[in-house]
């Protein structure tokens, strides 16, 4: 009898190639080092000397060969220029990015904070309901229908009525243009906390998933410090933090901007921060004040988040700190605006913004 016969696996060192194993730290390492690839291969050698990464088979010598040769890498004009990052190492760092945030929230229960509206849409839910007038045929669920027909007619007469279909529920998705806002303020770096590493991975890997699942929707990225500007989706692994305070108003104001030239009606913000408002900008200079919370920054900042809620368009605040203070502020600007706030750990962060995408996507505006 021929067949197949199974043994039990045990992994070895061959089921992932060297290459594959320092190409996985050399993308963290990149982001780290904001798009350094010469201080990220420094790093790398160093993790090699603590750790043994590599062997005499094949050391980091072998692997920067293979990063130049597989188009990763592009070596500089002159031997003073080092190495350039190529499209196609940011589009891989992209897809680790995605890979690496999102299978955690694929396994995770986490982050079901709205409301869903079923009905005539383009998404399948576990959901069955008796078939109406007016369904799609492409949404009858077959299996079920027979099922019901064979229970309700038997099997040898079988046939299949009106009352014997079910079709499968559906979620309403609507197209989408957001703003991601993040805070590369100095307090993103302090305290021995970096912050914006995963700000930037969270970033990076929502531009892969709307690309790919959602090629209709907008995504605009811009970062806010003493002023705001917008960035482009390749400049995400160079972002560093700067000597900024946080003008939450200057990215609000260019947020706002950006969603008025998007036609699509349906429009959101999501902003990353971890602290206050501390810096507003009057004519053409900045009012700062670290200290507490400056009823003139304040104020100002609320009355743009009730600009926003006027216009129906809502912010969901992403807050990487727990303060008391801070978290009044947040729960008075998030009221104003009527939108939401979570206030996340660093790990947490990106699995509460995937599925706040994806549950605000299947609401029917």
């Amino acid at each position: 009898m021929i067949g197949w016969h199974f043994s039990e696996y045990f992994p070895t060192e061959g089921d992932n190639s060297p290459f594959e194993k320092l190409m996985d730290i050399f993308q963290e390492l990149l982001l780290h080092a904001a798009g350094r690839v010469d201080e990220a291969l420094s790093w790398l050698t160093e993790l090699d000397k603590e750790y043994q990464l590599t062997d005499d088979d094949y050391g980091i010598a072998d692997f920067i060969d293979d990063l130049i040769e597989m188009g990763y890498l592009a070596e500089g004009a002159d031997e003073f220029e080092g190495y350039n990052v190529t499209s196609k190492l940011e589009n891989s760092i992209r897809k680790k990015a995605l890979t690496d945030l999102f299978g955690k929230v694929k396994k995770s229960r986490r982050g079901q904070h709205d409301t869903v509206y079923g009905g005539r849409g383009d998404e399948y839910t576990t959901s069955m309901r008796p078939y109406m007038f007016g369904d799609k045929l492409e949404n009858i669920a077959l299996s079920e229908s027979f099922k019901n027909a064979q229970i309700n007619h038997g099997i040898d007469e079988f046939k299949m009525g009106y009352d014997d279909l079910e079709v499968r529920e559906t979620y309403y998705q609507a197209q989408m243009s957001t703003v991601l806002m993040i805070d590369i303020s100095h307090s993103m770096i302090l305290y021995g906390e970096d912050r914006i590493t995963p700000a930037k991975k969270i970033a990076l890997a929502l531009a892969e998933y709307i690309t790919r699942k959602f090629p209709k929707d907008t995504l605009d990225i811009l970062v806010f410090g003493n002023d705001a500007w917008q960035v482009e989706i390749g400049d995400l692994p160079y972002l560093e933090v700067g000597p900024y305070h946080t003008n939450t108003v200057a990215g609000l104001e260019l947020a706002l901007d950006i969603l008025r030239r998007r036609k699509n009606p349906n429009k959101q913000v999501f902003m990353i921060t971890d602290g206050k408002p501390t810096c507003i900008k009057k004519g053409k200079k900045y009012y700062k004040n670290s200290f507490g919370l400056d009823r003139t920054i304040i104020n100002r900042t609320l009355t743009l988040a009730t600009k926003f809620r006027k216009l129906d368009i809502p912010i969901t605040t992403f807050m990487i700190a727990r303060d008391p203070y801070l978290m009044q502020f947040v729960h008075q600007f998030t009221k104003a605006n009527n939108g939401k706030a979570f206030y996340s750990n660093i790990s947490g962060l990106g699995e509460f913004i995937f599925q706040d995408y994806k549950n605000n996507k299947r609401k029917r505006y």
